[in-house]
């Protein structure tokens, strides 16, 4: 047994475990492992001899393994995008793809380098690398300079993979909400599928950031 399979055993919840089971449906291999703790045992270890080795042992055999590997990426002094890439085909689900994404601001300080990356994840055939490429999006390009790209890859995504609609949906309602005027064409030109149209809608009429009066004209714009 690792070190860290032996840290993440020594804070197995198991009430957790079964309450996190119903969040991230066809995962069966569940300990149990609160985020702050995956978090904390990923800083411990990263930058260390344990930790390469353990970044460097794929496939792993527990969900927990795979949520400290992807924290760990965002604490790594060097080689984190060559570690992101040799992990992303073995991500198979939302909450590891999601917790690992929004934990690489080191990785993403440096936008333009990681672009041609994110662009190449949105153009994989693997549903949670695609779903990895639009949550970055999410994560760190919604601003005045990057919406426009932002907005055109969205309108790309054409998938009948629920969490790669559900993370389009969730992309333009998030532009909706920061980016307000320049996003809105792409819900007034209808230029994206039914479901994730509505979804996106649904999505930012839920949002703090988003005005009564512009939620008022979003529900104007659903489809039927």
């Amino acid at each position: 047994m690792s070190e860290i399979l032996d840290e993440i055993l020594k804070n197995q919840d198991t009430s957790y475990r079964d309450f996190h089971s119903k969040l991230v449906p066809g995962i069966t291999n569940l300990l149990g492992l609160r985020a702050p703790i995956a978090k904390k045992i990923a800083k411990k270890y990263a930058n260390t001899s344990t930790g390469h080795a353990f970044l460097n042992s794929l496939p792993h055999t527990y969900y927990e393994e795979n949520l400290v590997h992807g924290y760990m990426l965002g604490f790594l002094k060097s080689g984190a995008r060559e570690a992101l890439e040799a992990f992303l085909p073995y991500v198979d689900n939302w909450g590891v793809c999601d917790s690992m994404t929004s934990n690489l601001k080191n990785l993403f300080l440096d936008k333009s380098y990681m672009l041609s990356f994110v662009k190449a994840c949105l153009k994989s055939d693997k549903t949670y690398t695609v779903r990895f490429g639009l949550v970055s999006l999410i994560c760190y390009y919604i601003d005045s300079k990057h919406i426009d790209f932002v907005l055109s890859e969205a309108r790309k995504i054409k998938s009948e993979e629920y969490y790669v609609k559900m993370a389009n949906a969730w992309l333009v309602s998030m532009c909706i909400a920061k980016q307000y005027e320049r996003a809105l064409p792409i819900l007034q030109n209808q230029d994206l599928d039914t479901w994730t149209h509505n979804k996106a809608i649904q999505k930012a009429i839920e949002s703090y950031q988003v005005s009564p009066e512009q939620k008022n004209y979003l529900r104007s714009l659903k489809r039927k």
